[in-house]
C-alpha cells in the first residue's frame, strides 16, 4: 500500500484528490496520513468525503475512515474505473448540509471515467460558486478545453446555482470514456498538444456578471465596473449582466481571456457588505496582472493540468503565471505513484515534463 502525507507541503485537500483520483485509476491501493493537519478545521470536510465516496464508488473501492473529520484514510480499489450513471451529493454528507464544491469533486473522478471503456455522465449537487474552488465558469470555459487538447470529451451543464451557505447547485458532466490506456497502463501522449513557449495575441475578452436572487443592478454594476477597467487598460470585452434564480443569494462575476494558444480564467465573488464595484476590480485586476506576464496558463490551470499532463505522457514546457505551494505539492502527490514526471525552474515560473523520466 503506497503511504502518502496528507500534511506535506500545501497540505490542503488537493493530495486528497489527485491521490483518490490515481489510486482509482492504477488500482492501487493507498492510504492518507495527516489529512488536512494544518487546517483550522483538520481531516476530511463535506467536499472531501464526498470525493472519497465518488472515487469508491467508480473502482468498488474498500474504504476506512470515510467520516467527517477523519484524519486517516485508507482506499483499496477492487477494479479498474466502471462507467456509468453516477449522482452525488455533498449536502448529504454532513447535516445541516454543505456548499462544498462540486467542481473539486468532478476534479476526483473525471480523469478515472475518461479512461473507462465507455460513456459516463455524473451529476454532483452542491455549491457551483463557492470560494477555495474553480466556479463552474471556469471548469466549463477552461479546465475542460485544456483537457479536450489531450484526447478528453466531456461536455458540462449547469441545471441549478449554488452559493454558500445552502448550495443546492447542480452541475453534470458527460463524459465520452475510451482515453486509450497504453501498456503501461497509462494513456497514450496525445499529438498536437502544444501550450507552446508563447500563449500568442489576445483574441477576446468575454464574462458574466451574476446576482443571484439580488436586485439586478448588482449584476449590471459588476459589467460596467469591469467594462471600465478594462476600456482604461485598452482592453474590448464582451460581458453579459445576468439575473438568475437560486436557493441561497450570491453575487459574482467570471472573465474569460482567450489567447491564440490558451485560455485563462479570472473570477470574484460578493458577499454582504462588499460593493459590486470592488468585486469586479479583483477579477480585472487578476487578469490584467496575468495579461502583463508572458505566462501561457494561469495558476490555477498549472495547478489542474498537473494530473493530465502526466498521465499523457506529454514532454514539454507549462509555462505558468506562478507556481504556486498548491501546484509544487500536487506535482509531488502525483510524482509518489509514478516517479519523476517533472522538473520546476522557479526563476522562470517553467513546469518542465519528461515523459522518458517517468517509472512504467
Amino acid at each position: 500500500m503506497l503511504i502518502i502525507d496528507g500534511a506535506y507541503g500545501e497540505g490542503g485537500g488537493q493530495i486528497i484528490r489527485t491521490a483518490l483520483a490515481l489510486a482509482a485509476l492504477l488500482t492501487q491501493p493507498v492510504r492518507i496520513d495527516h489529512i488536512r493537519a494544518g487546517r483550522k478545521n483538520p481531516g476530511l470536510a463535506a467536499q472531501h468525503l464526498t470525493a472519497v465516496q465518488a472515487a469508491a464508488l467508480i473502482c468498488d473501492a474498500s474504504v476506512t475512515g470515510a467520516k467527517l473529520g477523519s484524519i486517516q484514510l485508507t482506499f483499496e480499489p477492487q477494479c479498474p474505473p466502471l462507467a456509468g450513471l453516477y449522482e452525488f451529493d455533498v449536502a448529504q454528507v454532513r447535516i445541516g448540509g454543505s456548499a462544498g464544491a462540486a467542481t473539486l469533486v468532478l476534479q476526483t473522478v473525471l480523469l478515472p471515467l475518461a479512461c473507462a471503456g465507455e460513456a459516463s455522465t455524473v451529476t454532483v449537487k452542491g455549491g457551483t460558486h463557492v470560494t477555495w474552488s474553480p466556479p463552474f465558469h471556469y471548469f466549463r470555459d477552461v479546465y475542460l478545453p485544456a483537457l479536450a487538447g489531450l484526447g478528453i470529451e466531456a461536455a458540462t451543464a449547469l441545471s441549478a446555482w449554488g452559493w454558500y451557505p445552502a448550495g443546492s447547485g447542480a452541475i453534470t458532466v458527460d463524459i465520452t470514456g475510451g482515453w486509450a490506456l497504453s501498456k503501461q497502463g497509462l494513456p497514450d501522449q496525445r499529438s498536437g498538444f502544444d501550450l507552446g513557449v508563447s500563449r500568442g495575441p489576445l483574441k477576446q475578452i468575454t464574462g458574466a456578471a451574476i446576482a443571484a436572487d439580488l436586485p439586478a443592478h448588482i449584476a449590471q454594476r459588476m459589467c460596467n465596473r469591469a467594462l471600465n477597467l478594462l476600456q482604461q487598460a485598452d482592453l474590448a470585452a464582451t460581458i453579459e449582466p445576468q439575473r438568475v434564480r437560486s436557493q441561497s443569494p450570491g453575487a459574482g462575476i467570471f472573465l474569460l481571456a482567450e489567447y491564440e494558444t490558451s485560455r485563462a480564467g479570472f473570477s470574484a465573488l460578493g458577499r454582504k457588505g462588499k460593493p459590486s464595484e470592488v468585486v469586479a476590480e479583483e477579477a480585472v485586476e487578476a487578469l490584467l496582472a496575468f495579461h502583463h506576464t508572458e505566462a501561457v496558463v494561469d495558476p490555477y490551470l498549472a495547478d489542474q493540468l498537473i494530473l493530465p499532463l502526466a498521465l499523457a505522457g506529454f514532454s514539454g514546457e507549462l509555462r505558468a503565471e506562478r507556481l504556486s505551494r498548491h501546484t509544487l505539492t500536487n506535482i509531488w502527490v502525483v510524482e509518489q505513484f509514478l516517479g519523476p514526471v517533472a522538473d520546476v525552474d522557479h526563476r522562470r515560473q517553467l513546469i518542465r515534463f519528461n515523459a522518458s523520466h517517468r517509472n512504467t
